[in-house]
């Protein structure tokens, strides 16, 4: 338990602070109306001199809860409070109170791992903890992702904890060709009539660095059509198919081949659209064409099926 408070910078009777004594940590699963025997204490400080009447030192104390008063229940919960004292050991009281739920915070996901793959960065792990029939508190895995060279941590999403062995979650927000960090934790979550949940996170998971390397090429295109038409005008084949819907396609490569040589790339930029006129063509020939698909990074599908058409 992570506990922080405001250092108190005057006495009680209005007089500036320059030193404390030592700072009482006090808990219990009951009422707190006194200390009693404290379950840590902090030891005799120097006050920072504050640049501004705004600035308030702070202290922090972690307190780890013994498993004998970790509890299931979502009515349990224990009191803390804080005594500063003075250098000959006296104290104002105790400071305000702070309930928190004494729910067990849980390890974090086993073989945590992530994956980069065609439809996004995939993670999976395998289950820290055994499925609880119990609907209060329930149990989360949560995954967190942080860009390297940034500080600010977006949540890919999470998982309810069930009977299952191994966990997948797909991550598909982020951006092609950056490099990631990973972690996962367990969250406690404790329903409460008429309130919001309160939601414990547990300890994270190492993290897994992730470089997004988009080496991924789109689908290929199906559908293959061609059609001649030539009398009266010029000869040409038209080619229509099916569009591919990659959110990153770019376009489209157009390959003909005769006689079983090797397919030539017809267009010099990407078509952007599924169709393409060959006005190329001559008399008395059979063509065969075939397309692919290539997306914003340049990776290129494999070619369609091959539809063949004859000039007359």
């Amino acid at each position: 338990m992570n506990l922080t408070w405001t250092l108190p910078a005057t006495t009680t009777d209005r007089q500036t602070l320059r030193e404390l004594g030592s700072t009482l940590i006090c808990r219990s699963v009951d009422d707190l109306n006194q200390c009693g025997t404290p379950v840590g204490k902090t030891e005799f400080q120097i006050l920072p001199k504050a640049a501004s009447t705004k600035q308030k030192p702070e202290a922090t104390y972690v307190d780890t809860l013994p498993g004998s008063i970790q509890s299931d229940s979502p009515g349990a919960f224990a009191t803390y409070a804080v005594e500063v004292l003075n250098k000959a050991g006296r104290g104002a009281g105790l400071s305000n109170r702070v309930k928190v739920p004494l729910a067990r915070t849980l390890p974090p996901p086993q073989d945590f791992q992530a994956q980069v793959k065609s439809q996004g960065i995939v993670l999976h792990w395998t289950a820290a903890i055994e499925a609880v029939s119990q609907n209060n508190p329930r149990y989360l895995y949560r995954v967190y992702r942080t860009a390297i060279g940034t500080s600010e941590r977006s949540m890919v999403g999470e998982v309810g904890v069930s009977g299952q062995h191994n966990y997948s979650l797909p991550d598909t927000t982020f951006e092609w060709e950056k490099t990631y960090t990973y972690r996962a934790e367990t969250v406690t979550v404790l329903e409460q009539p008429n309130r919001p949940p309160i939601q414990i996170e547990g300890d994270d998971t190492p993290d897994v660095k992730v470089f997004a390397d988009d080496v991924f090429p789109p689908a290929v295109p199906s559908g293959l059509q061609a059609v001649f038409s030539g009398p009266g005008q010029k000869p040409f084949i038209d080619l229509i198919w099916a569009p591919v819907t990659d959110a990153d396609l770019a376009g489209y490569n157009v390959y003909r081949n005769e006689h079983d040589a090797t397919p030539v790339k017809l267009n010099s930029e990407l078509v952007r659209t599924p169709a393409y006129r060959d006005a190329t063509v001559e008399p008395g020939k059979q063509y065969s064409y075939s397309v692919s698909s290539v997306d914003l990074r340049g990776n290129e599908s494999a070619r369609s099926e091959v539809a063949t058409e004859s000039t007359p």
